[in-house]
């Protein structure tokens, strides 16, 4: 089955923040709702969602602005994985206290960890691990599709010049990452769309020019 994907552009550094559905019963999950609310709830009302979850693909502040008010609004649970409550729990960890407004701080209601699966109606989204950006970086895979947060990007890969953050790790992530199909279609966290293929072959970090 093929979930509804709806990319929702918000916050100051255009994070991309994914809308994820089932078709049929229009149960879905919101991927990084990092900014702009309001933004986010006209599109979940436009598709007709009904939002059971949200997950944050890690815990730096323009990946998680709006989770308290869309949580609050949805009464969906929030979801992220455990080695990143550092940052999303504390301003001056996850940027928001130098680069945002000092606010944003999030707790999760649960945690998730490689191999889980995030069930929206009938459409599954497998976590898988990658840490490197941040100790709790995660990206989520349904077959054709990897939501990769901010470690894979279009020719380019995540920061690792952030507190926690590991370049040796992100090359692990992305080599693992790499062994999925290449037709896979990648949505990252910021900027344009690509694919796994397209990473292998184009992409500088990856040494496979």
């Amino acid at each position: 089955m093929n979930p509804i994907i709806k990319p929702v552009i918000v916050g100051d550094i255009y994070t991309n923040c994914y809308l994820v559905a089932d078709p049929e019963s229009k149960e879905g999950v919101v991927i990084d709702p990092g900014a702009d609310f309001d933004k986010i709830w006209k599109n979940i009302e436009k598709y007709g969602i009904i939002v059971k979850k949200i997950v944050a693909t890690h815990g730096h502040y323009d990946h998680l602005g709006a989770v308290n008010e869309l949580r609050k609004k949805t009464k969906a649970v929030f979801l992220i994985h455990k080695e990143d409550v550092i940052f999303a729990e504390h301003p001056e960890t996850n940027g928001s206290a130098l680069f945002g407004d000092g606010t944003v701080s999030a707790k999760a209601d649960a945690f998730l960890k490689e191999g889980d699966v995030v069930k929206t109606g009938k459409v599954e989204l497998k976590v898988i691990h990658t840490p490197g950006h941040s100790p709790g970086g995660i990206c989520l895979y349904t077959e054709g599709e990897l939501f990769s947060g901010d470690t894979l990007f279009l020719n380019s890969i995540g920061g690792t010049d952030f507190p926690n953050a590991s370049y040796k790790l992100i090359m692990d992530s992305l080599a693992k990452l790499m062994k999925l199909p290449e037709a896979t279609r990648v949505y990252p966290g910021h900027g344009q769309y690509t694919t796994i293929g397209e990473e292998k072959k184009n992409n500088p970090f990856l040494n496979n020019n």
